[in-house]
């Protein structure tokens, strides 16, 4: 089996290419980069530039699934500009994509997206299954709606369209968890706002895993990508803290001051969305860390 993944060098995707290849499944791959282009028999990579709708075509060749998932990073201030980049980078490379499918022969069957746990309202109460249907209304809502709805698209080149809406990915190789981390290194860690709010997590070995057994067993439709035991950020915060034999002993950090330090995107620390993932679980998927400390032991 040969496969095309995009955003292939990032935090995720370097970790799906190694289960891939542990799997026997080739890897072509979409780069920006020029020096990042390798051409090994079971890793071979292919130039394209989205903002200028340019792509190699080639990157099908002997293609049988795509797996999606690049993106500009959210953890980025949220200027004017920097918004309309985490959207474009999201709509224009899943367009290019399906526009090269649709005006190119391949025997492409089946594509897997990433999208994110973001599209589910801010609630402390709610307990958010795939079925649920109304978008939360914050920026990263209307970005995973769109997002989505261009990824759905795929379905009209008849090819099985999937969605992994990703939690908190927990690695220590990047992402949130090392920045979630580094106050409490140095002893000036502490929960934001109440620290009720649900964080639902997920290790990258799992997530990784995860996108796998979409693929290989051709599970169409949306899927959340998080670990059975979602944690309050207090919990989540105070098993970093142990983690790391740190104390933690400051007093709770006020929306009103995070929001002044990180202006909009502040919402990330501070929204809510308890997550569900026993849809993936009675597919027969497990998860190898099924509560955050075994996920953070492998971590730290």
């Amino acid at each position: 089996m040969r496969i095309l993944i995009t955003g292939a060098t990032g935090l995720i995707g370097s970790e799906i290419v190694k289960q891939c290849h542990a799997n026997n499944i080739s890897v072509n791959y979409l780069t920006t980069s020029k020096s990042k282009l390798e051409t090994d028999s079971n890793y071979q990579g292919f130039y394209w530039n989205p903002s200028k709708n340019e792509i190699d075509a080639n990157c099908l060749n002997g293609v049988d699934a795509i797996i999606h998932l690049v993106g500009a990073s959210i953890s980025k201030r949220w200027t004017e500009s920097y918004k309309k980049t985490i959207l474009l980078s999201r709509v224009q490379t899943s367009q290019l994509l399906f526009e090269t499918l649709k005006n190119n022969p391949n025997q492409v069957k089946h594509i897997v997206s990433a999208s994110a746990i973001g599209i589910y309202p801010n609630s402390l109460t709610n307990y958010y299954t795939e079925d649920y249907k109304e978008v939360s209304t914050s920026f990263l809502g209307q970005v995973v709606e769109q997002w989505e709805q261009v990824v759905d698209a795929f379905s009209t080149l008849n090819i099985m369209v999937s969605k992994v809406r990703i939690g908190l990915v927990l690695s220590a190789k990047g992402g949130a968890l090392p920045e979630m981390a580094k106050p409490i290194k140095y002893g000036a860690g502490a929960a934001f706002g109440s620290g009720k709010q649900w964080q639902s997590w997920i290790h990258i070995t799992d997530l990784a895993n995860l996108f796998l057994h979409v693929l290989v067993n051709k599970l169409e439709g949306v899927y959340n990508g998080v670990a059975p035991n979602p944690e309050t950020n207090l919990q989540l915060t105070k098993s970093i803290a142990r983690q790391l034999k740190m104390p933690l002993f400051l007093p709770n950090i006020p929306k009103s001051f995070m929001k002044l330090i990180l202006g909009e995107m502040h919402i990330l620390l501070f929204e809510s969305q308890r997550v569900s993932s026993k849809k993936i679980e009675n597919t027969g998927f497990s998860f190898e860390h099924y509560n955050l400390q075994s996920a953070l032991q492998e971590e730290y």
